[in-house]
């Protein structure tokens, strides 16, 4: 798939305003340009599923939403899977969830490749969160079977095998890189 940038300069707020921003494939905004996330295959939805119902799943203080709006440090960026405090999920008056996502950096962000897409733009933006306040960052490649592992102020790690992907602290979640991509088999 071609990915769609738009090279008129906005300003974050212009940006914000736009209808189309929430149409499927959604918009992203970085630098002062608006891009449109690649249209998923079915090897990513089907890890963006897993790894959302593993960490849901689980007991404890934190949830795994895809596909979430992160305004923060100038960008508006929207990782395949945001996990975050359920205590710091923005909620309304009424208690229900607002619906424009959150106002900073998911303490932790994954991002899965899709077919054709580049590492550089993803990567850049798990680098971007963790510059602003987040603590991991995942970048899976489902064709090399392999997952990075940012964290603020490291190289990053690379794990494959039988290697155990490393999780925020207080997520109770042991999975190794084959655990993982075995999700991919019916």
């Amino acid at each position: 798939m071609t990915l769609i940038t738009s090279k008129k300069t906005l300003t974050l707020e212009q940006f914000l305003q736009l209808p189309e921003i929430e149409e499927s494939p959604a918009w992203e905004f970085i630098n002062g340009e608006k891009h449109q996330k690649p249209i998923p295959g079915a090897k990513h939805s089907r890890l963006q599923f897993r790894i959302c119902e593993a960490i849901n799943r689980l007991e404890g203080n934190y949830e795994a939403l895809p596909e979430l709006r992160c305004t923060f440090g100038g960008c508006s960026l929207i990782p395949d899977i945001t996990v975050i405090a359920k205590d710091s999920i923005p909620v309304d008056e009424l208690g229900e969830i607002v619906a424009t996502g959150i106002s900073f950096a998911p303490p932790w962000a994954i991002e899965i490749l899709s077919p054709n897409q580049g590492e550089m733009r993803v990567t850049r933006n798990l680098l971007h969160g963790l510059r602003n306040g987040g603590q991991l960052g995942w970048l899976v490649d489902p064709t090399d079977k392999v997952v990075l592992i940012f964290k603020p102020g490291q190289l990053p790690d690379e794990l494959m095998g039988d290697d155990l992907l490393t999780v925020l602290s207080g997520i109770d979640l042991k999975l190794t890189a084959n655990d993982l991509f075995s999700w991919l088999r019916r």
